[in-house]
C-alpha cells in the first residue's frame, strides 16, 4: 500500500476560444521531438492507433463539429505526449503520458460557447457519460465561464490521485441535481467558483443554470453575467505510462 499523498491545490487556466470571440490562453512551444524523447526516458507506453474520425498530438490541436469545438489542451509544464480522438463533440477521448510530477499539465476538453445573459436563460444543463482509469492524477470536470474571463465555475464530477481545488471550503449544499463541497478562490485573474462532487459519478446530469444562479442570488458572487464557455473534460497532472479517458456521451443545453 503507498503513503498517502496530500492534495495538490489546482492552479486555474485561461480559457482557450470556442466559438465565442476570445482566445486567451498563451501558447508554450513544446517540441515533439523532446516530447518523444521523455517518454522513453519514463518507459511510457507507446500510444495506441486511433482509428477515429479526428485525431491530433499537437499541443493545441483542435476540432469543430455539431456547434462544439474540441481541446487537446496541453497547457502546463512538464507535459508529456497526448492525443485527442473524436468520432463527433459526444464521443471522444484522450491518451495522456505526462510524468508523475506536480502541477496540471492538460485539459483536452469539449466546448460549447452560450452567449446569453443569466437572466435571459430559462435553462442550461449537461448530460455525461465517461469511462475513465483508476490511476494517475486528474480531475473529471466542466470548466465554466462567463463572457469576460471574470468569473470560473469548475464542477468535479470524479477526481483520482493527489488533485485540489483552489480556495477555501465553503460547506456543502445540494444543486443541480448533486451534492457538492463549493469552494472559493482567486487565482489572481478571476474568481474561482469549484464544487466538488461528494462522491464519484462517471455519469448524470447536471443543472448548471441552477448552480450558476445559486452563486448569483443566493451568495451574491457574481452579478448577471453573460455565460460564455461550457467546457468538459479531463484536467491532467499525471498519467504516467499512458492512460486513457473515454468520452462515451456528452451534451450542453442551453436556452
Amino acid at each position: 500500500m503507498t503513503a498517502r499523498v496530500a492534495p495538490e491545490p489546482r492552479t486555474s487556466r485561461i480559457p482557450r476560444g470556442s466559438d465565442g470571440p476570445r482566445t486567451l490562453r498563451r501558447p508554450r512551444v513544446v517540441l515533439l521531438g523532446a516530447l518523444t524523447a521523455l517518454a522513453a526516458s519514463l518507459g511510457l507506453a507507446a500510444q495506441p492507433a486511433f482509428a477515429a474520425t479526428w485525431s491530433s498530438s499537437d499541443q493545441w490541436g483542435t476540432w469543430t463539429n455539431g456547434g462544439y469545438t474540441l481541446y487537446n489542451d496541453i497547457w502546463g509544464s512538464g507535459a508529456g505526449p497526448q492525443t485527442i480522438w473524436a468520432n463527433s463533440y459526444s464521443n471522444w477521448g484522450v491518451w495522456a503520458g505526462h510524468p508523475n510530477t506536480g502541477g496540471i499539465k492538460s485539459y483536452p476538453n469539449a466546448t460549447k460557447y452560450v452567449g446569453k445573459k443569466l437572466s435571459a436563460l430559462s435553462s442550461v444543463s449537461s448530460s455525461f457519460n465517461v469511462t475513465v482509469p483508476t490511476s494517475g492524477a486528474y480531475e473529471t470536470a466542466y470548466d465554466i465561464w462567463d463572457s469576460a474571463n471574470a468569473y470560473e465555475i469548475m464542477l468535479w464530477v470524479n477526481k483520482t490521485g493527489a488533485v485540489g481545488p483552489l480556495g477555501s471550503s465553503q460547506g456543502t449544499v445540494t444543486l443541480g441535481g448533486h451534492t457538492w463541497t463549493v469552494y472559493k478562490g482567486t487565482n489572481g485573474s478571476n474568481a474561482v467558483f469549484s464544487f466538488v462532487r461528494s462522491s464519484n459519478t462517471s455519469s448524470g446530469t447536471v443543472n448548471i443554470l441552477a448552480i450558476l444562479n445559486w452563486i448569483k442570488n443566493t451568495k451574491g458572487w457574481m452579478g448577471d453575467v453573460t455565460l460564455g464557455n461550457v467546457q468538459f473534460g479531463y484536467e491532467i497532472t499525471s498519467s504516467a505510462g499512458g492512460l486513457n479517458f473515454t468520452t462515451n456521451s456528452f451534451s450542453v443545453s442551453a436556452g
